[in-house]
């Protein structure tokens, strides 16, 4: 059966509900709800994603919304489906940046605002934190006080997100922003009236999801967008598994080498050993012969075991 509700985890949909005029109610209800600030946000203007030169080659979408409240403090909001390696440094790197890009010839170290980066993950960047949100800052490391408060990153780890619809009537709000990302296209009507109460901003944001609402113009170049993702990771498996496949064979015949050379240098220490030893046995059968030495002072000398001394001991005194 075919979801009313289409994915907020697309790129597009993300866009259309927290990155618009229209739906600046939506971000601004949707960062109040999520973020431990000092004061509510009341207005936003947004921002060009594409912020700083330097960064913009990197990736073709920087981050999926930036904002700035009233008061100046940035805000940036990006929705992560793939994997990526080290995504926590890139985040605090595109936060940094933004913070830096403040300091301009009018302004002072003072007037620099607050930049605050959250991160919505389809996988855990984090997969050992116990919780799903996750609030990352500067602290004092002895007394754990927040004493610098200029740059804060936010996750919603949402593979971590553990609540499922039967836990839908006692979700805090900011569950019920988690389980919009994670479950939207599965939510049924029912589902809604129980998810909504009285929150009349979630409904707007499932309204825009609603895929009735959308063209199907619109409706093509969300799916183009999710085949793109599909078609980019299938590449990116494809690599791995050639890349593992290649490196399974190399070390293979890495091993190989390493084995045989490792195996030569063993073969001579077990050698070097064994002659040690038969010296040492050759030395100790004299000095028993001459009968000048206790079997405990030979094998003190020798190194050898005092039991091995002993059977050398009982073997000349049997050929005797």
């Amino acid at each position: 059966m075919l979801s009313k509700y289409l994915s907020p985890r697309n790129d597009l949909s993300f866009k259309r509900i927290f990155n618009e005029d229209r739906n600046k109610d939506i971000l601004i209800h949707f960062l109040n709800d999520l973020l431990p600030i000092d004061r509510p946000i009341r207005e936003i203007n947004f921002l060009k994603t594409v912020q700083i030169p330097e960064i913009a080659a990197l990736r073709t979408s920087i981050v999926d919304a930036i904002c700035e409240d009233e008061n100046g403090e940035k805000f940036i909001v990006e929705m992560q489906v793939s994997h990526e390696k080290h995504f926590p440094k890139r985040c605090l790197y595109y936060a940094a940046k933004t913070y830096c890009s403040q300091r301009i010839i009018d302004h002072e170290y003072q007037d620099l605002k607050n930049v605050y980066f959250l991160a919505i993950t389809k996988f855990s960047p984090f997969p050992n934190k116990k919780d799903w949100f996750s609030h990352i800052g500067l602290k004092d490391m002895e007394t754990n006080e927040h004493d610098i408060q200029s740059i804060q990153l936010f996750f919603m780890q949402l593979p971590l997100f553990a609540k499922k619809k039967e836990d839908i009537e006692g979700m805090t709000i900011r569950e019920k922003w988690a389980y919009f990302f994670k479950y939207a296209e599965e939510t049924t009507e029912e589902d809604l009236k129980k998810i909504v109460g009285d929150d009349l901003i979630i409904k707007k944001a499932y309204d825009e999801l609603d895929r009735f609402s959308w063209s199907k113009e619109e409706l093509l170049e969300y799916d183009s967008v999710d085949m793109k993702l599909w078609a980019d990771q299938g590449v990116k498996k494809a690599a791995e598994e050639k890349g593992h496949e290649k490196g399974l064979k190399e070390g293979l015949k890495e091993g190989r080498k390493e084995g045989l050379k490792e195996g030569r240098k063993e073969g001579l220490e077990e050698g070097r050993k064994e002659g040690e030893k038969l010296k040492a046995i050759g030395i100790a059968k004299k000095l028993l012969q001459k009968g000048i030495m206790s079997a405990e002072e030979i094998a003190e000398m020798t190194e050898l075991d005092i039991k091995e001394v002993q059977a050398l001991e009982q073997a000349k005194a049997n050929k005797t």
